[in-house]
């Protein structure tokens, strides 16, 4: 899927273990065939490929996730979706070449495709149709925490009680370490990716970061994250980093992003009314931001 993912598995016998890890790896790889845009042939490029022209039926798995990912989409006032696919790439390159932001209009120009209420679907036949010729969906902003959430919920399917998977920093866990306590986290340092500021102990809970330290471009002394805003097509500027802890992997991956877009204001208080999801952020200028029902030391 893009991403390295790492699964542990806590157990007695190993070879028991390593089947499940396995059978785990399989689940991903059998979501990365649905949901993938670099396979022509992917229900994801299925729909992509007819936009505009009909509408595509799906899997009803695909269809659930993309359901799930509008009414995200509505909670964040847009500022989380799908149709991002649609933003031509060539405007954000985000290297070395990136001396200046693109023109105001022309990123406007941009994501005028960028519009998740153009994504209609109907439930009696499991159809997607996208209404206007160009648009594209993708997952990358909620498919690794969906298909960790699925691997995990496999594995506990075939009884193993504790472990994590991680997919490339977005860790969902549960049970317990070997020696019965709760498993340590670090909150990434996003001046320092390979240091924590803050260590968490959680079980059956899943964690997500969505940070500008990854890739971003300095433009005039101000440093802009590769995260773009779908409303005027311009990267975010102002937020380092945002942690979303959430017992579901898939809400975890999905809300970090947008909270990122909305800032820490309105970003905290959207998690704020949100029952069983707590947040942590990192400003421009290294100022912790908490919600509410979480207490970093």
């Amino acid at each position: 899927m893009g991403n390295a993912f790492e699964i542990s598995v806590v157990h007695d016998d190993a070879d028991w273990a390593n089947e499940r890890i396995e059978e785990a790896i399989d689940e991903i790889r059998r979501i990365e065939k649905l949901l993938t845009t670099f396979s022509d042939d992917s229900q994801t490029n299925l729909i992509n490929q007819h936009a505009g022209i009909q509408p595509v039926n799906v899997d009803k798995e695909v269809f659930g996730l993309i359901q799930r990912s509008l009414k995200i989409s509505e909670l964040t006032q847009g500022a989380f979706d799908i149709t991002y696919g649609s933003i031509d790439k060539s405007l954000w390159n985000f290297d070395l070449t990136m001396t200046a932001l693109p023109d105001i209009a022309i990123a406007r120009q941009s994501v005028r495709l960028i519009n998740y209420k153009n994504v209609i679907l109907n439930a009696n036949d499991s159809s997607v149709f996208l209404k206007e010729q160009g648009m594209r969906i993708g997952f990358g902003g909620i498919g690794k925490g969906y298909a960790a959430e699925k691997a995990k919920m496999l594995m506990i399917a075939k009884g193993v009680k504790s472990g994590i998977v991680n997919a490339a920093g977005d860790l969902t866990t549960w049970g317990t370490q070997p020696n019965g306590k709760s498993w340590t986290i670090g909150i990434a340092d996003p001046n320092a990716q390979q240091h924590s500021f803050s260590a968490l102990n959680i079980s059956n809970v899943a964690v997500a970061t969505s940070g500008n330290y990854e890739k971003f471009v300095v433009i005039d002394g101000k440093k802009y994250s590769h995260t773009i805003d779908p409303k005027t097509g311009l990267p975010v500027a102002g937020i380092k980093s945002v942690t979303i802890l959430s017992p579901n992997a898939e809400i975890a991956d999905a809300m970090a992003t947008p909270v990122m877009v909305m800032g820490v204001k309105v970003g905290l208080n959207l998690i704020n009314q949100m029952q069983g999801i707590a947040c942590i952020i990192v400003d421009d200028q290294n100022e912790i931001f908490t919600s509410k029902n979480i207490n970093i030391k």
